[in-house]
Order: structure tokens, then sequence, then C-alpha cells
């Protein structure tokens, strides 16, 4: 199974995903580190991506979700999955793939990226995600406020079921 943690920027993916990963015992893929040198240095001038620019980074996330259902290894991946088609792209119609939603409200985040000071993701770049931000159907949705910790635990429990 791959789980595919989503949300905007500052929603906790990499925290709540690299959690769970450890509970689960699998590997953690941080999709940020698969965007190209182009799409940093766009998004640190305060530029939001285009669909042309997250194309090749999306097309890397496939193939590693794939490779690794092909090798019938467990994932967990942090990937912001804002757009339907992004994460029709990522999933591919496998049944193997999960999406979890942190959903998370302009206030939270505005906070969480003024607080973290990010370089590759300034704060001004909030609102993009926000407008491209296409709310899945059929995803777990968890809430981006509770705590990470409790957050995977909610995770576990809805997997056990």
């Amino acid at each position: 199974m791959i789980l595919i943690v989503m949300g905007v920027a500052g929603s906790g993916k990499s925290t709540v995903g690299e959690l769970l990963a450890q509970k689960l015992g699998c590997d953690f893929l941080e999709g940020d580190d698969f965007h190209p040198p182009s799409n940093r240095d766009k998004m640190a001038r305060g530029q939001a991506l285009t669909d042309e620019d997250r194309k090749p980074w999306l097309d890397t996330l496939e193939r590693l979700v794939a490779g690794k259902l092909a090798l019938g290894q467990d994932a967990v991946l942090a990937c912001s999955a804002l757009k339907q088609a992004y994460r029709d792209l990522l999933s591919g119609g496998r049944p193997g793939v999960k999406f979890i939603y942190l959903k998370a409200d302009r206030n939270l985040i505005r906070t969480r990226l003024e607080a973290r000071k990010s370089r590759h993701f300034p704060p001004t770049l909030m609102e993009s995600q926000f407008e491209a931000l296409e709310e899945p159907v059929g995803a777990w949705v968890a809430d981006a406020s509770v705590p990470p910790e409790a957050l995977v635990d909610e995770i576990m429990t809805r997997m056990r079921r």
C-alpha cells in the first residue's frame, strides 16, 4: 500500500508522513525532494508553479509509486497533490494507493508558513495553494490542526477498520 499524505504547504504532510512511515515500518518519501531545481528556484522567487511546471515532478512521483507497488513495498509519500488530475496521475487507478487529506484553514497555514521561514516556499505563495486546491473525494480527511502524533493514531485506527 502507498499512503499519500496530501494538502497545502504547511498542513503537516512531511511531519505526519514521517511519523506514519515510522509507525508502519516502511519508507517515507518526501515529495518536495523530487522537484527539479527550476521549480525550487521559481518558488523561492515567490512564483507559483503551473501545471506545466509540476508535470515532470508528478511523473517522477508516479514512477516512484508504481515502482514501490511493483516490488510489493509499502511507503508513505508526502505530496501536495492539490488537483484531482494530479491524484489520478499519482494513483494510476491502482487500488493500493490511498490519499490522506490534511485539511487546514488559511489562518493556520499562514501562521505555520510564517514560522518556518522556508527559503523554497515563501508564505506569499499560500494563496496559490488554496486557489489550486480541489478537495478530494474518497480520501481520508484529517484535521491538520490536531497534533501530528494524534493524527497518526487516528490514521492507524482507520487502517485497522
